[in-house]
């Protein structure tokens, strides 16, 4: 476990490092079609100062977003309750507890540490899981937390977002880059060269593909290690496994799709599409099932 905390941490860094390199291409070739460099550099620095405001205020914009409200141990007790015992018991400071009214049965964490961490739930994961089964769940999310996976999500999810915006705008910096150079054709006065703005059209779809992919890469391999985590806390792995059986027999699409914040939930919360597989945030229920039952002697 103290590897994989250290590899997060690792991981965080290098996921920011791969991020700013996507969007410091993306801002030069806005700027070269542009027809000022400078704007390249621009989108750099502002790139990194989102980054480090993004460090600190993640969590909040996902709870937002996500339409989630805080609780306390008497407007949902059986939750709080649940999320206080885990917390006790594994010595980690008691985290935010946040409760989202929707049908769909899920939960995320977020959160840059644990002594900043943010775990909730949806309405509709209260209502079909008996207590075991919530135990385990929230033992996946403190999982995250201990294992520093709070912080590596909580970063992709902001820069996943950074891509998306700034590859919107250079798409159409592209389109409108095209039309000028057409003018400029027609009034022989040169133009743009059309192969150069093919390439930077591609580019700035091809990239937040990109972004998918490393936000994909990044959630599956957690979402394994989390399951692990919990089951060690709990020592009931059989409570973690049939929550994700109800999950894959109740589960829905929650309310607000949002595919940036999707890698911080336990199960898939988006509508399945063609892609849906290639890039998946999360691994198969299935294998997650047999993996916990498999270590049930083991306890």
């Amino acid at each position: 476990m103290y590897s994989a905390i250290a590899r997060n941490k690792r991981n965080t860094v290098l996921i920011v490092l791969v991020f700013l390199l996507i969007i410091g291409a993306l801002g030069f070739l806005g700027g070269y079609l542009a027809g000022n460099v400078s704007i390249g550099v621009i989108v750099l620095v502002v790139a990194i100062g989102y980054a480090v405001l993004q460090y600190f205020f993640a969590a909040r914009q996902a709870t937002a977003i996500a339409g989630g409200i805080e609780i306390d141990r008497t407007t949902e007790p059986r939750l709080w309750r649940t999320v206080e015992n885990l917390a006790i018991a594994t010595g980690m400071p008691m985290p935010r507890v946040f409760v989202i009214d929707d049908p769909a049965p899920n939960a995320f964490a977020t959160g840059r540490d644990p002594e900043h961490a943010v775990v909730a739930a949806t309405t509709g994961l209260l209502a079909i899981m008996d207590d075991q089964e919530l135990q385990g769940v929230m033992a996946h999310e403190l999982g995250h937390v201990r294992n520093y996976d709070i912080r590596v999500s909580t970063m992709v999810f902001g820069l996943v977002v950074a891509v998306g915006l700034i590859a919107d705008v250079l798409l159409r910096i592209s389109i409108f880059s095209g039309l000028a150079g057409g003018r400029s054709r027609n009034n022989d006065n040169g133009g743009n060269n059309p192969i150069l703005l093919v390439a930077g059209i591609v580019a700035v779809i091809v990239a937040p593909i990109a972004a998918a992919g490393v936000q994909a890469a990044v959630s599956r391999q957690r979402e394994y290690l989390a399951d692990a985590t919990g089951a060690m806390t709990t020592r009931y792995p059989e409570g973690l496994a049939r929550a994700l059986e109800k999950l894959g027999a109740y589960g829905r699409p929650t309310r607000t799709q949002n595919s940036s914040m999707a890698h911080l939930w336990i199960a898939d919360p988006m509508r399945p599409g063609v892609m849906d597989r290639l890039f998946s945030t999360h691994p198969p229920l299935p294998d997650r099932i047999a993996r916990l039952r498999s270590s049930i002697d083991r306890f």
